[in-house]
């Protein structure tokens, strides 16, 4: 990670720092869709930085689909910075497109998201929406990255250049505690395409996740949830660990209202669900 970043890296990564802060000092105000994660952390850090504290905003989407506790972490680190923070509360299973589960539901729940921070931004002031998406995100599966550029959304880090490693590094450089927290994503990555994402599944995957990480594995984690099967995913590293413990995993799992219980010998892999999205 970011112990890794030579100096070549380091000035190539300077100069990116350097056109994100010409990005941000475009915006008098802005407000920040603030996650929490890596990302949106650093873009927020650097918005404080450029545009001003009073005028930069955080708000945290509070949805179904997020882990719990997640927002409340949020709204810590958000503290932390001395930023105004706000959560939004929206009900995202109640939309069809995106219970359904198709290839594009990322594309109708940011669109359905994004669609209520602009209006908040409108009535609060703020001159713009910013996300924390980076250069990585655009050799990935994203449809929801056609939904922001639709909504006139701005994503400063991908506009800088700027990739997962090189904000780690720049976010350990500044101090911020979340440097190298996994990624967290949406639950509905859970799910694969076609599958209906329900309350019940979502609760399943919640316990089993939490679960797992109470037996020890803190690197990245998966329950993918296929029907009343649970595909695990964690890190090479973690295999052996869940292997040895399989009796104890496959008994909690049970319990959670799945029928079978799976490791990945694949391991780890972030967007797996979108292999061939169809």
């Amino acid at each position: 990670m970011a112990e890794n970043h030579c100096r070549a890296d380091q000035v190539k990564t300077a100069c990116k720092q350097m056109h994100l802060s010409k990005l941000l000092g475009k915006y008098d105000s802005a407000l920040v869709a603030f996650s929490g994660g890596v990302d949106s952390t650093y873009l927020l850090y650097r918005a404080v930085e450029i545009i001003g504290r009073d005028n930069v905003t955080a708000v945290t989407v509070d949805s179904e689909l997020i882990l719990p506790k997640e927002a409340e972490k949020a709204q810590r680190l958000a503290e932390s910075l001395n930023v105004k923070h706000s959560l939004l509360k929206p009900d995202l299973l109640s939309v069809e497109a995106i219970k359904n589960n198709d290839p594009k539901r990322c594309y109708y729940c940011k669109k359905q998201i994004y669609s209520e921070l602009l209006r908040l931004a409108a009535n609060t002031g703020r001159a713009v929406v910013m996300d924390g998406t980076n250069a990585d995100d655009l050799g990935e599966y994203r449809p929801g990255l056609k939904a922001l550029k639709e909504l006139g959304v701005v994503s400063p880090l991908m506009e800088a250049g700027l990739v997962k490693e090189e904000i780690r590094f720049l976010s350990r450089k500044a101090g911020l505690v979340n440097w190298d927290q996994p990624a967290a994503p949406c639950l509905a990555t859970r799910f694969p395409y076609g599958q209906k994402v329900t309350a019940e599944g979502l609760q399943k995957i919640i316990l089993a996740e939490s679960f797992l990480r109470e037996q020890g594995v803190t690197n990245n984690l998966r329950v993918r949830c296929h029907d009343n099967l649970a595909r695990i995913e964690v890190e090479q590293q973690d295999l052996s660990l869940i292997f040895q413990k399989r009796k104890t995993v496959i008994k909690a799992l049970k319990s959670y209202g799945f029928s079978y219980v799976t490791l990945d010998l694949h391991g780890f892999s972030s967007g797996s669900m979108d292999r061939d999205p169809g």
